[in-house]
Parts: structure tokens; C-alpha cells; sequence
């Protein structure tokens, strides 16, 4: 759903502001475009369906239970599906989220993003601390440990205390799920703006790994799992639908600007492909009346590709690139193969951010913080 009510001052995702949207017609085109790729996958049995943005929660209850109802009608769509809306608090109330309820959603990730008035404003956006605190509050009562929140740490001028103060305050509201993302100034954007023309402070490199380092001891100190370099559960509740990216599965993505990675065994396709939407959403509308669907581009992954892809998500978890996933994808060639050998992977593990034991190929702990800067290197050696 690309539509937003106002962009936010540190945005650059593909979304547009508009006067007014044909919702009917949108809607239309994305149970179009479902049933078409699904078509396409040949794929039997769902396992998750994630309403992303834009404002999915500026949707009504109505076009979400037209897109399910499409996906259910070309696959098995399990009741034990994991069904996940993105909402912003200001189109968040109890009446909307309990038609949301309704229509078939089953687990809410609610873009909170900060609890201090202050911050929401610098990051332009159009709720308030106490707007935030209320959704979640209800959001909770909906859909009881599957409640997810984000939060952006690293805002110019914001200090170590104020950061540990607002984990701190999200910890009391919160529920078993929350998703910390390190502000990343994006060319085009207001803040990037501010940052660049100094006007705003740009927080110092030692001081966002703090901030990182405190969340993470604050966040399993209080029973949560870091399961992701941005994520965190507890009491199981892992998010189902992006471990299937993290652990290289096939997704098909529907909507303006969604991207795709599965093979389209329905046009006589055998490997696997990456796709991108067109992002314009009256371009992709058309589009989809036209032929079914909107996909701009596609790509027919290599073999060296898929296995880049998997690496480099997979090392992204605390469960790592497991022996049984990269033989899925490289069965002549095993983990050890590649990366037990003398070279760059086993300096990595001498110097302790590196883990290769029969579990598979993760990063330890203080490894997963530097994931960026340890890739490079594994990259090459997978390569040779």
C-alpha cells in the first residue's frame, strides 16, 4: 500500500502523498496481481502475507479482506498463516484495528518509533508520544503477543541517557516484539537536509554503536531474544514472514515497488528470479489492467547469486546459514567446502566474530554487530 497521509522527514521509500485514492481501484489491482503471480509460482501453501508501506492501516478493512480472500482462493492459505498489518498510530484506533481483526489480520507491527514528543516531531511524524501509547495499548488487547513495535535510535542531537530512557519506556508498553533501526540519513530526504547543511548535529559513529550495544543488553536483560541484527522476541514470537526472507525463501511481492524472489514454474520458468514492481502506483495500475501484473523487471538469479543472497541475509540471524539451507542451494559444494578452508572466513572466526561448527555458519555476538563489515570479505572467498 504506497499511499502515506504526509512523508516523514527521514523517509525515502516508495510512497506518495496524494490528494485522494481511488481506493476500489487500487484494491482491485492488488487481488489482480495476487491472484496472477500466485498463478505464475505454481506455489500450493502459503505461510505468512505482510501488509507493508506506505500506511497499509490508511487501507480499509474491506481491500484487505479482498487481497486474502484472493490469496486464499489461489493457495492454501492455513489458518495458522501468520497475517501481519503495518500501522502508523494516527490511523490506528480501536474500531479500525478491531476491522483489521476482522478481515483476517492476526498480528500488528505499529510504527512507534520514538516516545518522546520532541523526536516524533523532528522526524515528521503526525502522531504524538500519547497517540503512539494508545494504539499499542489496543493493538495489544486485539492481538495479544503478536503486537510488534518499531523504534529508530542514532536521531541528531539525541544522547545515550535519552535513548536508554526511551528503550526503557517502550519496554513498559510493549509486547514480544520489537524491531530497533539505526536512523540512515537517505539522499532526498528533509533530515538528510538539516544533517548535511548543518543545521543538525550528525550523531558520532562510537555513540551509535553504544546506543545499539545498550539496547541489546536492555532488551535480553528483559527476556528477549536478538534473533536478528534489528529484532527481537520473546515467548516465541518471531516474526514468521521476515525469517522467510533472512532464511532465502520464495516471496511474491504485489503492489507498486514490491519486490519478489521465486521461480515462475507457470511460464515454463526452472530457476529461481528476482522482481521488482513498477513503482509508480498509476503506472503499475495500468499496467496490471492490462497484463495481470506490474512487474518492471526480472531477473534469473545465478547460482552464485542465490548463494551470495543467502549469505548475506542469513548471517543476519542468530541461527546463521544452516548445513540443511545452503544445501538446498549449493549441494555440490558444502559450507566447509567454501568456508572451512584457510582464508578469509577462518581469520574471521580466529579473531572471534566468526562461528563454523555443525550448527552451520553464523556470527557470534560481538560478530553480529559488524555484520556490514565482515561481508565484504566472505563475499570474496564464496566468489573464488
Amino acid at each position: 500500500w504506497p499511499y502515506c497521509r504526509k512523508r516523514c522527514s527521514y523517509c525515502n521509500f516508495n510512497k506518495y502523498v496524494v490528494p485522494a485514492v481511488d481506493e476500489s481501484a487500487v484494491g482491485a489491482c492488488l487481488v489482480q496481481e495476487a491472484r496472477t503471480l500466485l498463478r505464475l509460482s505454481q506455489v500450493q501453501s502459503i505461510t505468512s502475507v505482510f501488509f507493508g508501506g506506505g500506511t497499509p492501516s490508511l487501507a480499509s478493512p474491506r481491500t484487505i479482506a479482498a487481497v486474502l480472500e484472493a490469496v486464499a482462493g489461489a493457495a492454501h492459505l492455513p489458518a495458522s498463516a501468520e497475517v501481519t498489518l503495518e500501522a502508523n498510530p494516527s490511523s490506528a484506533s480501536p474500531a479500525r484495528l478491531a476491522g483489521f481483526r476482522a478481515a483476517g489480520i492476526n498480528r500488528l507491527s505499529i510504527g512507534v518509533q520514538s516516545l518522546d514528543d520532541a523526536e516524533l516531531r523532528l522526524l515528521g511524524r503526525e502522531h504524538t508520544a500519547a497517540e503512539a501509547r494508545g494504539a499499542v495499548e489496543a493493538a495489544r488487547r486485539l492481538f495479544p503477543g503478536r503486537t510488534s513495535i518499531d523504534l529508530l535510535f542514532g536521531l541528531p542531537g539525541q544522547s545515550q541517557d535519552a535513548w536508554a530512557r526511551g528503550l526503557a519506556a517502550a519496554l513498559g508498553l510493549c509486547d514480544d516484539h520489537i524491531s530497533l533501526y539505526q536512523l540512515t540519513l537517505e539522499r532526498g530526504t528533509a533530515l538528510a537536509a538539516q544533517v548535511w547543511g548543518g543545521t543538525l548535529p550528525a550523531p558520532p559513529q562510537d555513540l551509535l554503536a553504544d546506543m545499539y550495544q545498550t539496547a541489546c543488553t536492555m532488551l535480553v536483560a528483559a527476556g528477549f531474544r536478538h534473533y536478528e541484527v534489528s529484532n527481537f522476541a520473546r515467548k516465541g514470537a518471531l516474526s514468521t514472514h521476515n525469517l522467510s526472507y533472512w532464511r532465502a525463501e520464495q516471496y511474491i511481492g504485489v503492489g507498486p515497488g514490491a519486490h519478489g524472489r521465486f521461480v515462475p514454474w507457470g511460464e515454463g520458468g526452472r530457476s529461481r528470479e528476482a522482481r521488482v514492481q513498477t513503482l509508480e502506483p498509476d503506472a503499475w495500475m495500468q499496467e496490471v489492467q492490462s497484463r495481470g501484473h506490474g512487474t518492471r523487471r526480472r531477473v534469473v538469479l545465478s547460482p552464485l547469486e542465490q548463494l551470495e543472497e543467502l549469505l548475506a541475509l542469513g548471517l543476519r540471524t542468530d541461527e546463521g546459514v544452516t548445513h540443511e539451507r545452503w544445501g538446498q542451494f549449493s549441494p555440490q559444494l558444502s559450507l566447509e567446502a567454501v568456508f572451512g578452508e584457510p582464508g578469509e572466513a577462518q581469520d574471521l572466526q580466529q579473531q572471534g566474530w566468526l562461528l563454523l561448527d555443525g550448527g552451520g555458519l553464523r556470527c557470534s555476538v560481538r560478530g553480529l554487530a559488524l555484520l556490514d563489515s565482515l561481508l565484504p570479505d566472505l563475499l570474496c572467498q564464496l566468489q573464488r
